[in-house]
């Protein structure tokens, strides 16, 4: 089945996370995607070696794409890469600050030359400012943009388990790529996008943001629990499972007190009335909660949580995970042989896709040379 990008020309100097999500989910979609790689490859690839030899962010990120080595500094390869941007309907780079202009290949200028092409500069912060010029990986942006601070336990900050800078920032540069093609649709031109991880993640930090600039109050970490919401956390049933329930009205309470703690007055007792004076009293809701979990199984708290009409979840680990009912799996061929990992997921009518696979590195290489080969 034809791809919606079937045509189009991506050429990428990428490396790590951000780009390569982006132009991943372009390639997913059928579009060329040629990753340009130095000799010892997009360092990613050596972050580990647990999917068949290569790193687990390295085989998610770049099924489908077309990898060749060159020097942007050498002036042969800088001249084949301007004969592929020439052709190319979108370039993405995520090279260090300063790196893409120095070399010949800021942005400004290859949309000067090329009117029709979309590029797309991806940062640590932004191409202005004191912060312009930092390396930015997504641990520190994760600590710089607040999110380490609102994250974990009350006893310090922590960390997001996944590269959520990275991802946001891909997402919102392929989100951006696709708004850029429907408008030269029907402009015929290309145009500029910047974005940063920085910017990725304040967009996502915009409601603990507009609640301290409203109010005062800093979000806090709460751990596997909610600040504002009452019961609302994880409980340990009798055979050691956490099980994370989640209360959002009091038409949810009055079911979950009647037919999942037995106790169908609960709610009128003082304390326990509304979510406001439950939160205040969030000790004592919490224990009463959990010591009915405490007599209860796995399966028998899933029960009755059910009949209560309770939204719930169990706190799984990776392993749990990997053998969850609703896990969607894709397989992907790597030059170790094939990988199966999570779907994407969006999921079309007609889908029928077929994602490509892992490239080693300098695989088309030579191919690519001599299709773009110079007179």
């Amino acid at each position: 089945m034809a791809g919606a990008l079937d045509g189009l020309l991506v050429l990428s100097f990428e490396q790590a996370v951000a780009a390569p999500y982006c132009s991943s989910r372009l390639a997913d979609a059928g579009a060329r995607v040629i990753k340009l790689e130095r000799p010892e490859g997009d360092f990613a690839r050596a972050y580990d070696s647990s999917a068949a030899g290569l790193s687990s962010y390295f085989v998610w990120l770049n099924r489908g794409k077309q990898s060749l080595v060159a020097n942007i500094k050498a002036p042969g390869d800088a001249a084949l890469l301007h004969r592929i941007i020439g052709q190319a309907d979108i370039f993405i780079q995520n090279l260090a600050p300063g790196a893409a202009i120095r070399a010949g290949f800021g942005s400004e200028a290859l949309r000067a030359l090329h009117p029709a092409l979309i590029t797309v500069d991806i940062s640590g912060y932004g191409d202005s400012g004191e912060y312009a010029d930092m390396k930015a990986y997504d641990l520190l942006v994760q600590a710089e943009s607040g999110l380490a601070a609102i994250t974990g336990r009350p006893e310090g900050p922590g960390r997001v388990g996944v590269s959520a800078c990275d991802i946001a920032c891909g997402m919102a540069a392929h989100a951006a790529i696709l708004e850029a093609l429907i408008e030269r649709g029907r402009t015929g031109r290309g145009k500029g996008l910047q974005v940063s991880l920085f910017d990725g993640m304040a967009d996502w930090m915009n409601p603990p943001l507009l609640l301290f600039e409203g109010t005062g109050l800093v979000q806090p970490r709460v751990g596997l629990s909610h600040f504002t919401i009452c019961p609302y956390g994880a409980f340990a049933t009798a055979d050691g499972v956490e099980v994370l329930i989640s209360i959002q009205n009091e038409r949810e309470w009055v079911e979950f007190c009647t037919l999942f703690l037995l106790e169908p007055d609960l709610p009128q007792r003082p304390g326990f009335e509304t979510n406001q004076i439950r939160v205040a009293n969030r000790p004592m809701v919490d224990a009463h909660v959990a010591a009915m979990f405490a007599t209860l199984t796995r399966a028998q708290a899933a029960t009755r949580l059910r009949v209560s009409k309770t939204a719930f979840g169990f706190v799984n680990n990776v392993a749990d995970f990997a053998r969850h009912p609703a896990l969607r799996r894709i397989e992907v061929m790597t030059p170790g042989g094939p990988v199966s990992m999570a779907a994407p997921p969006a999921i079309a009518t007609d889908d029928a896709r077929e994602y490509g696979p892992v490239p080693a590195i300098n695989s088309h290489g030579a191919a690519i040379r001599a299709e773009f080969a110079g007179p």
